[in-house]
């Protein structure tokens, strides 16, 4: 018994180590709780550096495909601290966690910032920490980018593919995402905008300031309710 313990909780810290996600079983309802880390730069086609902080889309998606056949997993909590990265990957991200039938909530904590705004509007409710931002700015792209007009039709339509989607997954109209996104006062070397915590809020994006006790509360709630 002992060694099957130990052996499961090996297999627990590897899977911490490799992917940042685990099981949550030991709360008072003994409903299970899939933690998913969205950390980093959020990878897509290209892997970038060892050195480099990654969450790799190849080893999300998997895992929320997973989590929605295992009966066993009641719910899904996401805690978010990325910079942002690869547009088509995130949107991707976003998009599988949206059409997901278990509650899910997600927790902003020191960041959530360009492609990462989808990703935290995407689950059922939101939080923010207080001191947590959120960085609204225009699609980017690394690389040669050839001179074209179809080039900046392309810009110009993932821009609104990730401004509808945040827009139908929050209280921001896209008009106002947008105006966000070209803000041109608050950065000083670039477009966009700086939300704090209670001005993401207040913006419409997120639903809620509160931290991780806050976040699994909701989250239970909407499990017991579900069931």
């Amino acid at each position: 018994m002992s060694e099957d313990k130990n052996k499961k909780q090996e297999e627990t810290r590897e899977e911490i180590k490799e992917s940042g996600q685990l099981i949550l079983d030991k709360n008072k309802k003994k409903n299970h709780i899939q933690l998913i880390t969205i950390i980093g730069e959020i990878e897509g086609h290209d892997n970038l550096g060892s050195n480099s902080k990654t969450t790799k889309y190849e080893h999300i998606l998997p895992k929320l495909a997973a989590a929605e056949d295992d009966e066993n997993i009641d719910g899904l909590l996401f805690l978010l601290h990325t910079m942002g990265g690869d547009v088509e990957a995130g949107l991707a991200i976003a998009e599988l966690i949206a059409s997901i039938s278990k509650p899910t909530v997600s927790l902003v904590l020191g960041g959530s910032h360009s492609i990462g705004v989808p990703i935290a509007v995407s689950t059922d409710y939101s939080f923010i920490v207080p001191t947590g931002t959120m960085v609204v700015h225009p699609v980017r792209m690394s690389g040669t980018v050839i001179g074209a007009k179809q080039t900046f039709d392309y810009f110009k339509q993932m821009q609104a593919r990730i401004s509808w989607f945040v827009a139908h997954h929050s209280d921001i109209t896209e008009e106002r995402y947008e105006e966000l996104m070209m803000e041109t006062k608050m950065l000083t070397k670039d477009v966009g905008t700086i939300l704090e915590g209670s001005e993401a809020v207040e913006e419409g994006i997120i639903d809620e300031v509160g931290g991780l006790k806050e976040a699994m509360a909701e989250l239970q709630k909407r499990i017991e309710k579900q069931k």
